[in-house]
């Protein structure tokens, strides 16, 4: 999927809410010239659109290798700001959490997001006009529709064995 024409949505006011992410000094429009392998840490980090959509618990046919993503959200995630809430330390309460990375990104894109800025740049595309490194802005991801903000399940209240009750039909 490539992105769309500029729909300058956010021209409209949209709430300014608090970035987690530090997208300031950064090197000018370096996810359309720098390889991934090549990027800064900052850089790399700021690449997250804040969609939380990783953070989707995925059901992966083990013949076809055909990935499912669920409503079932990881326990860390925080529905409203689509943020993990322990992302520094959460390897401690998710042991099986993936850290992306450069080096992994290879064996790990095709079960991320279609929308996911690493997959999209590991795939040669461009970034939609939504994502906060375009629009300057880190509410345009939900403003577009494009988060998990307010549909998710916690995966503590669903039994592993219903997970498949809560596949998402569309794309993600």
């Amino acid at each position: 999927m490539t992105a769309a024409a500029p729909a300058r949505f956010w021209n409209k006011p949209v709430s300014k809410a608090r970035d987690p992410i530090n997208r300031e000094g950064l090197r000018p429009k370096f996810w359309e010239r720098v390889p991934l392998k090549n990027m800064e840490p900052r850089e790399w980090e700021a690449l997250c659109d804040g969609c939380g959509k990783c953070c989707l618990n995925k059901l992966e046919d083990e013949d076809t290798n055909e990935v499912a993503f669920t409503r079932v959200a990881c326990r860390l995630l925080d529905d409203e700001s689509c943020r993990c809430a322990q992302y520094d330390i959460r390897k401690q309460f998710v042991p099986e959490c993936v850290v992306l990375t450069p080096q992994n990104i290879s064996k790990i894109a095709y079960w991320m997001p279609e929308t996911c800025a690493y997959r999209l740049l590991y795939e040669g595309k461009a970034l939609h006009d939504w994502h906060p490194l375009i629009s300057g802005n880190s509410e345009t991801v939900h403003e577009a529709g494009q988060s998990v903000r307010g549909w998710t399940v916690p995966e503590f209240e669903i039994p592993e064995e219903e997970w498949e009750n809560y596949i998402l039909e569309e794309g993600i």
